[in-house]
């Protein structure tokens, strides 16, 4: 695998072009901030007199209507969610799209799942940074950047990897390392992670810890210090030293019983449940629920959003939280 940094772009052919930005919320707000700085020309488009509107104001740009700003541009980025990419390509960008221009993603979802089909005269690329937007931005302006991927569906011009390695350097990716990948790659694997581990793994495991201590008997207070609070701990750990480092960090008690009780949490019907989930973003089935569920208004995600509000390490973790000045303050 090679890795690539600003010694490999030539950010010329991108510095000839206007880039819009679609969309100035989380990663709107950085890339385009990060664009600007390294001296791109940039617009950005976003809902008129919208929170991100009257923040892009702020930052110094002249926001304006995404049909415009499709229009004035070459260069293409969308940055709204992914349940409302289809919509807006289809009414607002479709129709100001021209030939040679560059349509620009940092998530695969609408591509690689065909809700969005651009026709084969355009470039279509990502630049997916691996953080977030205030990350993006943060690291940025101290000089140094956060790792991106990069990937090409369509290279109608014969120079969208050129285009898409010099996008992500100009957002600060070069500074840290850039690699290459596929939209089906990068969806796939995305979706699997925020679903089994990121966010639905690690969720479900410190909710049933919580509620196992409780349901013995101990007080939730303590309940939550032990399978909440300490979590960002350990994950800062495994941030900086992998397993290992994390391991390394630990008491040798914390090491012996995590080697040896981890495998009866996680196991290899755990493994077999995550290879279903798997073949459900491979084939389909996950993105065809979740159109639904947006197209429907998003019901059963209201109904799960409001019974997770009512958990009760939720209303702990407020209570303690609030005690935590260094939280707030940050």
């Amino acid at each position: 695998m090679k890795i690539f940094y600003d010694a490999d772009a030539d950010m010329k052919q991108l510095a000839a072009r206007t880039i819009a930005i679609i969309g100035y919320g989380s990663q709107g707000h950085a890339q385009a901030q990060n664009l600007r700085d390294s001296g791109m020309q940039v617009i950005v488009a976003d809902v008129k007199d919208s929170p991100n509107w009257k923040l892009a104001e702020s930052h110094g740009f002249q926001p304006m209507l995404t049909d415009e700003a499709a229009e004035k541009a070459d260069i293409v980025q969308i940055l709204v969610p992914d349940e409302l990419q289809k919509s807006i390509y289809e009414s607002a960008i479709a129709p100001h799209l021209k030939n040679g221009n560059a349509l620009v993603f940092s998530h695969g979802f609408n591509i690689h799942f065909k809700q969005i089909q651009p026709k084969s005269e355009i470039d279509v690329y990502m630049v997916a940074p691996k953080g977030p937007g205030h990350l993006v931005r943060r690291t940025y302006e101290e000089g140094a950047g956060v790792p991106s991927l990069i990937a090409v569906h369509q290279n109608a011009s014969g120079n969208a990897k050129d285009l898409a390695l010099s996008h992500a350097c100009g957002i600060g990716a070069g500074r840290a390392g850039i690699i290459e990948t596929t939209f089906k790659e990068e969806t796939e694997t995305d979706l699997f992670g925020e679903q089994t581990v990121l966010c639905g793994g690690v969720t479900e495991l410190v909710k049933a810890g919580f509620e196992t201590l409780i349901n013995a008997g101990y007080q939730p207070e303590i309940a939550y210090f032990e399978c909440m609070h300490e979590l960002k701990l350990i994950v800062d750990l495994f941030y900086q030293g992998g397993i290992g480092g994390m391991y390394d960090s630990v008491s040798n008690t914390a090491e012996y019983g995590g080697m040896t009780r981890g495998t009866r949490i996680i196991n290899e019907d755990t493994k077999k449940r995550m290879q279903q989930i798997l073949e459900e973003i491979q084939n389909g089935s996950f993105a065809k629920e979740w159109i639904a569920e947006s197209q429907a208004g998003r019901p059963n995600m209201e109904k799960l959003r409001q019974e997770h509000h009512a958990l009760k390490i939720e209303n702990i973790g407020k209570e303690l939280r609030d005690m935590m000045t260094w939280i707030k303050n940050k």
